[in-house]
């Protein structure tokens, strides 16, 4: 049976629902299958797309000079489908995916904040990433929306009294939690819902850290972009940063040399050690198991410091580049590398061997914040959160980009979903990620670390990496002058915050914050 079966299938079904306009080629929105839809028949796709059972990637909006283009990325079996489809009239409409895909709804409000589309049937009509800053009827994304054309005199005022659902019923009360919290962290608003102790509804209120990303790169050049993109979200700059250089080389038809696929690769894993320590800490620190905090801030620190001296940046900042990498090691450095990776090993063994033994530590995570597989798979959840509740997609393996592609990557799989699974998840990756990092450096080709990019405009591309949250989207598309006309990142913790609120239900307030700490989904990812 061929790989590409299912794709025949929906198209078939297409075909005979006379949806199907135009189906794209290979390559223009690679690495997946682009399908043209009637704007009329775009939630009939997504209806007949929901009961195929595909999972919902991704939705956003691309103005152009009259009209817009929508788009909708779906994953089935490991492959990528881009439903498109384009809007001519004024005001735009067009039927909404929540309906059939629930996770859609805030991407649907995020798009129609910023560039006026209305959603028919959407089942929210507040506003989402809406704020302050522009007026209510304006849509900052459109062409004709400057941001300085107001008197600084005369401020927009800011969005008040956000309605938040209220839960009726003898004994039931709120508790408002941010947007400012106790600790050093992004802002963000949670409504919980509680009878006693126990959580019956909890909602969120985010968008606090709306930056206006997408605004900002409107204009730019390939390498500005670039650094645009590795401040999306500061503790995945790796991820970000690579997955717009992918939609950059794959617009242009053009690829790094070997080297810098593999120091992109050491780059990406060493972000999942440092991320996965943290939190590995953090979370057992929730439950008052403040050893496990002591001990992993100490092990990133080390591993952190490492990364500054080789590596220019605690955090690797600004070490992609479109083409390439920013910096090269070598045999000395590869060596420090492979002690670096035997101690962590050393430590690390014994010590996810302790936290596995404590009565204490497992009586507060085993069956704390349970996502079902089932609603994980609705959420189109990935990494650390999908795989604990049974979702098997990582893009390293699903579709294997360089070095992946020739240096296979194991893939940890769970089925519990509790906060005690996505810990032991973390364990599995962090150790399979120093032993990956091993065989790479064994294998590292010679040679130079960037070739010379040039844009050609226009153009469009995708990008896809698997960073340490799970998959990192970004959409391009390049003008005729060879800069970026649009650009949209789509973090997985769009996926994750909607996770967020199912995995509390029906657990006590106290374990919210160790519910919380098991998916850290970035705000700033989200906010865009």
């Amino acid at each position: 049976m061929s790989r590409f079966d299912w794709l025949s299938g929906f198209l078939a079904e297409l075909h005979e629902e006379h949806i199907l306009v135009r189906r794209g080629s290979r390559h223009e929105l690679a690495p997946a299958h682009l399908l043209e839809i009637d704007a009329e028949e775009w939630g009939r796709c997504g209806r007949l797309a929901a009961l195929a059972e595909y999972r919902w990637g991704g939705l956003w909006a691309d103005p152009l000079e009259e009209g817009f283009e929508l788009f909708c990325l779906l994953e089935h079996q490991g492959d990528y489908l881009v439903l498109q489809s384009r809007i001519e009239e004024e005001p735009p409409r067009i039927d909404s995916l929540a309906p059939w895909f629930p996770v859609a709804a805030r991407a649907e409000r995020h798009c129609r904040d910023l560039l006026g589309i209305e959603f028919h049937d959407h089942p929210d009509g507040r506003r989402w990433t809406r704020h302050q800053g522009w007026a209510e009827d304006e849509a900052p994304l459109r062409s004709d929306f400057s941001a300085h054309r107001l008197p600084k005199e005369t401020p927009v005022p800011a969005d008040g009294g956000y309605p938040f659902e209220p839960v009726q019923g003898e004994g039931v009360y709120e508790i408002p939690v941010g947007p400012v919290h106790a600790g050093i962290i992004e802002p963000g608003h949670f409504r919980f819902q509680a009878v006693g102790e126990q959580i019956l509804s909890m909602e969120e209120r985010l968008g606090y850290v709306h930056k206006g990303i997408e605004k900002a790169a409107v204009g730019r050049d390939a390498e500005g972009l670039v650094r645009l993109a590795a401040r999306v979200s500061g503790d995945t700059t790796v991820a970000h940063a690579w997955a717009a250089c992918q939609a950059l080389e794959r617009a242009t038809g053009q690829q790094p040399p070997p080297r810098a696929h593999q120091l992109r690769g050491l780059l990406c894993e060493r972000e999942r050690v440092a991320n996965h320590l943290g939190d590995i800490g953090a979370i057992c620190n929730d439950v008052g198991f403040a050893f496990a905090l002591a001990h992993c801030s100490r092990l990133r620190e080390r591993w952190q410091r490492r990364s500054d001296e080789l590596f220019g940046h605690r955090l690797l900042m600004d070490t992609l580049l479109p083409g390439g990498v920013a910096v090269d090691i070598g045999a000395e450095e590869i060596h420090l590398l492979h002690h670096d990776h035997a101690v962590l090993r050393r430590e690390l063994e014994p010590f996810f061997d302790l936290l596995l033994d404590q009565p204490s530590l497992e009586d507060r995570l085993l069956g704390t914040g349970v996502l079902l597989p089932a609603t994980a798979r609705a959420l189109g959840c990935t990494g650390h959160v999908g795989k604990a509740s049974g979702q098997p997609f990582d893009l390293r393996s699903a579709q294997p980009y360089p070095p992946y592609d020739r240096l296979p990557m194991e893939t940890p799989l769970l089925q519990a979903g509790d906060v005690l699974a996505r810990v032991q998840v973390r364990m599995r990756e962090l150790l399979d990620s120093l032993a990956w990092m091993d065989t790479l450096l064994d294998g590292l080709e010679p040679g130079e670390i960037r070739r010379e990019f040039r844009t050609r405009g226009p153009a469009r591309g995708l990008g896809a990496v698997e960073g340490w949250r799970g998959e990192v989207l970004v959409y391009l598309r390049l003008d005729a002058g060879g800069r970026v006309a649009r650009y949209f990142p789509r973090d997985p913790s769009w996926h994750h915050w909607p996770a967020l609120e199912q995995i509390v239900l029906g657990n006590i307030v106290p374990d919210f914050p160790v519910c919380n700490k098991s998916v850290n989904a970035s705000y700033s990812g989200h906010d865009l």
